[in-house]
């Protein structure tokens, strides 16, 4: 029972990660398959999100729940001037969820463990320009531990779900993180002529 069990578990992971491979091949194929020249990279990219009672004027002793994700103004290099959740490069032997928690404490300061992780998303962004084409799996934690703290590269602040500032972020994040702000997972495909210009995009709820 114990093996049938164990090997019924493996099936559903390659079922699963199979249909995930199918769909995004399907979703992006038609505007990587020619780019053999431009460099591809795999990023991380890690939203955490909490829960707080948000402030009321009632003299009700239930105070209406808040729910905040955090966000950080990059202050240098890529994306400066712009809010983001916290991630960057995969460095060499490292694992994309390792990346994605080395990132979010050196970024914030806050720290999470793997279990903690949510895989959300994957999307890949063509950047014409900058000739490259970056991979970025996207999850969301809602346990972490430590108080953020600014860093040199961005300096992280709480935001209420409702409360976006998506006049200040990437062109792309309006189209897929209300999706990861419902719990959907997702995949997308976005193209740039330059950091301020996205020219085309494809997002599909999984």
């Amino acid at each position: 029972a114990i093996l049938a069990a164990t090997l019924w578990a493996i099936s559903r992971t390659f079922i699963t990660e199979a249909r995930h491979l199918f769909t995004f091949t399907g979703l992006i194929h038609s505007s990587v398959s020619s780019d053999h020249q431009m460099q591809e990279k795999d990023y991380s990219l890690v939203f955490c999100r909490r829960e707080s009672q948000r402030q009321s004027n009632s003299n009700s002793d239930e105070k209406p729940i808040r729910r905040e994700i955090l966000l950080g103004m990059k202050k240098r290099g890529f994306g400066c001037g712009k809010w983001n959740g916290f991630g960057g490069k995969l460095e060499p032997g490292e694992t994309i969820e390792r990346c994605a928690l080395r990132e979010l404490e050196e970024e914030s300061g806050l720290i999470a463990d793997a279990s903690s992780l949510r895989r959300m998303g994957f999307l890949v962004f063509k950047l014409i320009d900058s000739q490259k084409i970056m991979r970025v799996h996207v999850y969301e934690s809602w346990l972490f531990k430590g108080s953020e703290v600014e860093s040199d590269e961005m300096r992280p602040q709480w935001f209420g779900e409702e409360d976006l500032p998506f006049d200040e972020m990437w062109q792309d994040d309006k189209h897929w993180l209300p999706l990861l702000l419902q719990g959907h997972t997702f995949v997308g495909r976005f193209e740039y002529e330059d950091e301020d210009t996205l020219t085309s995009f494809n997002v599909k709820k999984q």
